[in-house]
């Protein structure tokens, strides 16, 4: 074995360190690939933005400004309240708005109630519930105009279905869209059978969304089925039915198709004339479309007000 050499090694001092060569990328890279990563996700929220911007917010400041703008002969000018003044000194003004807010009473007596009765009625089946989901909604999946001619049928006064009823049960017929008492509870009964489907089908999700564990505790606790409704079916769907409420009012305040296929708009007597048919004849058959704007800004306004008070309550009932 050789002895270990005491020359001293040929090392020479320790080199300082030398920086680190980080690789730059072009200016703009990172953005660059962030855009390319994300352009299909940008392009349809660009899409979306200009759509709703074209044929939701222009439509609303278009209709401001015209409720205080005056058009003849191709000119426009400003006229202030005048077409305010011209709608409120209209006769068939608080005509729309009483026949207006019976409907949305009756149509909440109704198209609230019914869809819920129907939905817990749905639950209650062990069996068949897609079947019955799809009988439900099927009215929803015609066209509004057919779903009309269908009920314009069923309420003719001569070879109408339900005076063929009537007839068999030995009732007296009724003239149900000739007789000015009638002709808003046909339209509401109408509208119901159109638009419940949907309703019922969420007030179905939210009634399955309740754990059984209640029911159990209610039932051990002698409640029979009104008090399970009431006191655990109400409560747990609390949030759905208000939202339903609140969607329901500012729809039914919209009533337009209706009436307008039924009645012919107006109704025997003015009976079934709304707000939204009032602007189309403002608008459509006397050209007066200043005056038309007013009432919808006026109408707008109280929607905008009546969800914005709605929301302030259920903001203060959460706290």
């Amino acid at each position: 074995m050789s002895a270990p050499s005491l020359t001293p090694s040929k090392v020479g001092p320790p080199r300082p360190p030398q920086p680190r060569q980080v690789s730059r990328a072009p200016f703009g890279g990172a953005f660059a690939r962030s855009l390319r990563r994300n352009l299909t996700a940008h392009g349809f929220l660009i899409g979306a933005v200009v759509c709703f911007a074209v044929f939701s917010w222009y439509p609303m400041i278009r209709e401001f400004f015209l409720a205080f703008q005056k058009t003849e002969g191709g000119e426009t000018t400003w006229v202030g309240l005048d077409n305010l003044t011209t709608v409120f000194n209209d006769p068939a003004f608080w005509q729309a708005w009483r026949n207006t807010l019976l409907f949305t009473v009756l149509a909440l007596v109704f198209g609230f109630a019914v869809p819920f009765v129907v939905a817990i009625v749905i639950n209650e089946f062990h069996h068949g519930k897609g079947y019955l989901r799809l009988l439900v909604y099927l009215p929803v999946m015609l066209p509004p105009v057919a779903s009309v001619l269908l009920f314009k049928y069923l309420y003719d006064p001569g070879y109408g279905l339900l005076n063929e009823l009537l007839g068999f049960l030995h009732l007296p017929e009724q003239q149900w869209l000739q007789d000015a008492d009638l002709s808003m509870l046909s339209v509401v009964l109408a509208s119901t059978w159109m638009n419940m489907g949907g309703a019922a089908l969420i007030y179905l999700a939210a009634l399955q969304g309740i754990p059984g564990e209640l029911y159990e505790a209610a039932e051990l606790d002698g409640a029979g089925l009104l008090r399970k409704i009431w006191h655990v079916t109400i409560p747990q769907t609390r949030l759905i039915l208000s939202l339903m409420l609140l969607m329901q009012i500012i729809s039914t305040m919209q009533v337009f198709v209706e009436p307008f296929l039924l009645t012919g708009g107006a109704g025997p007597e003015g009976s079934t004339t709304t707000v939204v048919y009032l602007i189309y004849q403002y608008a459509f058959n006397f050209n007066n479309y200043g005056a038309a704007a007013a009432l919808g800004l006026l109408l707008l306004v109280l929607l905008a007000g009546f969800s914005a008070a709605y929301v302030k309550l259920s903001r203060a009932e959460d706290e």
